[in-house]
């Protein structure tokens, strides 16, 4: 005989309407419905009565307001559920075959990129992929910060990883924290706001309330990590995303790929390879 729970079961939390969220995003926006209009073609009337629930929008209003907002292709699929239409973006994994192009060409890249330092994450900052210099600068970070998924601002950030042997941890954790907040306030990610708490919780330096606010904002913040057999060495990090993306997965996935900041990093980097 088979056991049956008798606990009740919780509801799940309802969708905030479609109104709800056209607002939510055209505020994040800092758009006004006047605004909105002008750009849209879709009058502040009608924009009004969307937004209160008076009116719903079309299938076609829906996705001209997304693509003016800048809304993610996940947040435009739960719009359009909301107002009860089909997802229009796929999302498969990445070891799908049909994502097989894209590895092959995520895998390129990263090859090609060698003898520098570049891996792929995901929306959250796990590490998908990484290529062959990456494993000499993570080395002597605590192994369960290795274990997959490896998110990498953890690894950077938290006392058991990287953050002793980063120089300038001051400057780059003001960094990592500013980019990971502009993030969260264009996505409206709700794990990017618990992975931010986690973070900002971690021991800061003691010196860290002298670094500036607008690290990060604007002038590039270079990485400087000591290694044992090369001393310190400095990188300038760029992030590459694909165009026009019209898979979940795919909007979501960002190219990381770290650039010697001065002749010593590169030479040791070209060592590192050689040796390997």
């Amino acid at each position: 005989m088979t056991e049956t729970s008798l606990a009740p079961r919780l509801p799940r939390p309802a969708a905030p309407p479609i109104g709800a969220l056209l607002k939510e995003w055209r505020e994040r926006r800092r758009l006004s419905q006047l605004d909105l209009s002008c750009e849209t073609g879709v009058s502040t009337r009608h924009l009004s009565f969307l937004e209160t629930g008076r009116a719903r929008p079309s299938r076609e209003t829906l996705m001209r307001l997304a693509e003016e907002l800048k809304v993610p292709l996940r947040a435009r699929n739960a719009m359009l559920l909301a107002a009860g239409f089909a997802p229009a973006y796929a999302e498969r994994r990445l070891d799908d075959p049909e994502m097989a192009d894209v590895r092959r060409s995520i895998e390129l890249v990263l090859a090609g990129h060698e003898p520098f330092p570049a891996l792929v994450v995901d929306r959250g900052w796990r590490m998908l992929a990484a290529n062959r210099a990456v494993a000499p600068l993570v080395a002597g970070a605590a192994g369960w910060l290795l274990e997959p998924p490896v998110n990498v601002l953890r690894l950077s950030l938290h006392p058991e990883g990287l953050a002793p042997r980063i120089l300038n941890l001051p400057e780059w954790r003001a960094h990592i924290l500013e980019r990971l907040r502009s993030q969260r306030e264009a996505s409206a990610d709700p794990e990017l706001a618990a992975l931010i708490e986690e973070l900002s919780g971690y021991p800061a330096p003691p010196d860290v309330a002298a670094a500036p606010p607008e690290l990060g904002a604007g002038l590039a913040v270079p990485l400087r990590i000591a290694t044992q057999a090369h001393g310190a060495l400095a990188f300038f990090s760029t992030t590459t995303l694909f165009g026009t993306p019209l898979d979940v997965t795919l909007s979501e996935l960002a190219l990381e790929t770290f650039l010697p900041a001065d002749a010593h990093t590169a030479e040791a980097l070209r060592a590192l390879a050689a040796a390997s």
